[in-house]
C-alpha cells in the first residue's frame, strides 16, 4: 500500500496506472502534476487523480513514490524542478522507453543516481493519448520492465514491484543497455518502420487512390503510426544509437529481398517469407524455442 503517489504527466500511461490502482486499493491518495491546470482539473473529473498541484516541488511533499510518465527530453528538466521538494526516503520511478537517458538525466540532475530511483517501461500502450484515453486494464498481462542499478535500494524495487502488479502487470528486469537494445528492436523500429511506410506512400502521384483503397494490411501495419508523434521523435533521440543499429538490420534485409525479387529468385523469396511467417507465428502462439534464424 502507498499512502501518496504522485504522478507528473497524467496521460495515458500515468492515467492508466492511476486508475488501476485506485481499482486495486493499492493508493490511498494520488495527486497529478503538470503545467496544464485544465488537463489536470479534467484528470480530478474523470477519476482518474484526487487532487494536482502546478508546483512541482509541493507536488512530491510527502508523497512516498513520485512516477514520471512525461516525454523522455522532459525528465531532467521534471527532476530538477522537484529535486528540492523530494524526503530521502521517497522512491522515484518512471515510464521511459529509453533507459540509459532517463539514468543518465537522473544522474545529472542528483549528481548521482539516488538509491531509491528504479528505472522502469511499462510495456503497454496504444495509439491513442491524454488522459481521456486511460483505463484501469491497460497493464492486465502486460510486461513491465525494470532495469534497477547496482547500488539500487532493494526495498525500492519491491515496493515499485509491487505497484505495477498491482495494476495487474508482469513485472521482469533487465540491464538498462539489455533493455534499450531489446526495446530498439521490438518497440521503437516498428514506430520508425509504421511512420515511414506512410510518409512514402503520402508522397506517390497515386496518394488519394492509395489512401482510397488500402486493405487491412495497411491499417495493421501502419495502426501505430497514429502514435504520439512528440514521444515518438523524443525516443528516437533519446535511444537513437540502438534504433540507428536496428535500422541499417533492417535495411540490409530490405536489400536482400529487393534483391531477390529483381532477380525474380522465387525460391530464395518463399523461403525468407516462409522463415518469417513461422518465426511470427511462434511469437503469437506464446513459444520462442527453436525459432529459425534468417541468414545474414
Amino acid at each position: 500500500m502507498i499512502k501518496k503517489l504522485t504522478i507528473f504527466g497524467v496521460g495515458l500511461i500515468g492515467g492508466s496506472l492511476a486508475l488501476a490502482l485506485k481499482k486495486a486499493g493499492f493508493c490511498e491518495q494520488i495527486t497529478g502534476c503538470s503545467r496544464d491546470e485544465a488537463h489536470l482539473k479534467r484528470a480530478v473529473e474523470l477519476g482518474v487523480i484526487d487532487d494536482f498541484e502546478l508546483d512541482p516541488e509541493a507536488a512530491v511533499k510527502d508523497a512516498e513514490v513520485v512516477f514520471l510518465s512525461v516525454p523522455m527530453r522532459a525528465m531532467e528538466a521534471v527532476m530538477q524542478k522537484f529535486k528540492n521538494g523530494l524526503s530521502p526516503k521517497v522512491i522515484i520511478t518512471d515510464g521511459g522507453s529509453s533507459k540509459a537517458s532517463v539514468v543518465a538525466a537522473a544522474r545529472k540532475v542528483f549528481g548521482s543516481v539516488p538509491g531509491r530511483f528504479v528505472p522502469a517501461h511499462p510495456i503497454a500502450g496504444r495509439e491513442k493519448s491524454g488522459v481521456e484515453a486511460a483505463f484501469e486494464s491497460l497493464y492486465q498481462n502486460h510486461k513491465v520492465i525494470l532495469t534497477p542499478l547496482e547500488h539500487t535500494d532493494c526495498q525500492a524495487v519491491e515496493v515499485v514491484t509491487a505497484m505495477w502488479q498491482a495494476a495487474g502487470a508482469d513485472v521482469a528486469r533487465l540491464g538498462v543497455e539489455q533493455h534499450d537494445s531489446v526495446l530498439a528492436a521490438t518497440s521503437h523500429l516498428p514506430h520508425v518502420v509504421a511512420y515511414a511506410l506512410v510518409d512514402t506512400l503520402a508522397g506517390t502521384r497515386f496518394v488519394d487512390e492509395i489512401f482510397q483503397f488500402a486493405a487491412g494490411g495497411f491499417r495493421d501495419l501502419s495502426r501505430i503510426a497514429s502514435s504520439d508523434p512528440t514521444m515518438w521523435s523524443d525516443i528516437c533521440i533519446e535511444n537513437r544509437a540502438a534504433i540507428l543499429e536496428m535500422i541499417e538490420d533492417y535495411a540490409a534485409s530490405l536489400d536482400r529481398i529487393k534483391a531477390m525479387i529483381e532477380s525474380r529468385d522465387h525460391q530464395q523469396l518463399f523461403e525468407t517469407f516462409a522463415k518469417s511467417k513461422q518465426t511470427r507465428d511462434s511469437y503469437v502462439n506464446g513459444s520462442t524455442e527453436k525459432l529459425p534464424k534468417t541468414a545474414q
